[in-house]
């Protein structure tokens, strides 16, 4: 399983970023997909998921109405499209795979979620 996330970098408040995660090495239509974040000195958060099918998400209250997540199952791929971006969202952000097949909730449960990749920073500010 491998993960890769891109599309970090250093934007404004208010602004908006997309971050991509390029997924392979297992069949990536078949799993939930979610997104984390880790604050510095802060553990680390579910902040969006997404079912295999595409058709239910979920969010974090601190996130809900400024993020979205979908995800593209030809190219293998999950994005987070991140808009009016707050101070508090700096974090390094992190895609991960679900644990099981066929997982159509988006389950916010950590515990659902098995593999991580590296991740991308975020940070936020002025």
């Amino acid at each position: 399983v491998q993960l890769v996330e891109s599309g970090g970098g250093l934007v404004q408040p208010g602004g908006s970023l997309r971050l991509s995660c390029a997924a392979s090495g297992f069949p990536f239509g078949l799993f939930a997909m979610s997104w984390y974040r880790q604050a510095p000195g802060k553990g680390r958060e579910l902040v969006a998921s997404i079912g295999y099918g595409g058709g239910s998400t979920n969010y974090a209250d601190s996130v809900k109405g400024r993020f979205t997540i979908y995800r593209s199952n030809a190219n293998d791929t999950v994005c987070l499209q991140m808009n009016s971006l707050k101070l508090d969202d700096t974090a390094v952000y992190y895609c991960a795979k679900g644990k099981r097949s066929f997982q159509t909730t988006a389950t916010m449960d950590p515990y659902d979620y098995d593999y991580w990749g590296q991740g991308t920073q975020v940070t936020v500010s002025s």
